[in-house]
């Protein structure tokens, strides 16, 4: 199911990129742990601008995890975060500039997001700690993710560029680039995963899990 979900991403990626100049290039990360699960994103943002396409994309909750786990979308793009589990889930984010609280809702159901601003949102449940995921909102609508060696393509109109790698355990790297006919082969960008440090996360209430009582059949605090 997780591959199925990652190759629809893929595909989603692709059809939005689907014309222009190709533009390819090579991320090499350091410092990551051999068994990490860890997507690397590539955007390519006009320098010049240009209108962004938002699309409709989803996150599922299965067996008490999101997948994808990460997921870039271009800044406008509406994201749904149905509940494929037979119990219930509680979606939330205190990711600034825009938390957002989804509530409790049961099986079969789904709610959704619709995310404005360019950001990294950082995705929990509030009864299962261990479902997080990534919702990393770009302001372009040119983007695409590496596969297992680093390397990514991307098809872009002619025109000025800031290509950015990124993963979420180490700070973006950054190019510029011009495109104007001809395909591109961009040289290396690098991230450094080496100084990145595994931290436990707060439930909706900023309070540790299991720190309060809470009761999920009304969805909140209980005194």
């Amino acid at each position: 199911m997780k591959k199925t979900t990652c190759a629809l991403l893929l595909l989603m990626m692709t059809s939005i990129n689907s014309f222009g100049v190709v533009v390819t290039g090579r991320v090499r990360v350091t410092g990551r742990p051999a068994r990490a699960n860890t997507v690397t994103i590539v955007y390519a943002e006009p320098i010049d601008g240009a209108p962004v396409q938002p699309g409709t994309f989803s996150i599922s909750q299965k067996n008490k995890t999101f997948s994808p786990s990460v997921l870039p979308v271009p800044t406008g793009s509406t994201v749904r975060f149905p509940n494929d589990d037979l119990i219930f889930h509680n979606v939330f984010s205190l990711s600034r500039p825009n938390p957002f609280d989804l509530g409790l809702y049961r099986a079969g159901a789904s709610k959704d997001v619709v995310f404005r601003t360019p950001a990294v949102y950082r995705v929990f449940c509030n009864i299962h700690p261990q479902m997080t995921a990534v919702v990393v909102v770009v302001p372009t609508s040119y983007f695409t993710q590496t596969d297992a060696g680093g390397t990514y393509s991307l098809d872009l109109p002619n025109g000025r560029y800031r290509i950015t790698a990124w993963s979420e355990r180490a700070q973006p790297s950054t190019t510029e680039i011009t495109v104007s006919g001809s395909p591109v082969a961009l040289s290396e960008l690098s991230l450094d995963e080496s100084r990145f440090v595994e931290t436990s996360h707060k439930n909706k209430f900023g309070a540790e899990y299991g720190a309060i009582a809470y009761d999920p059949l009304h969805d909140k605090k209980m005194r």
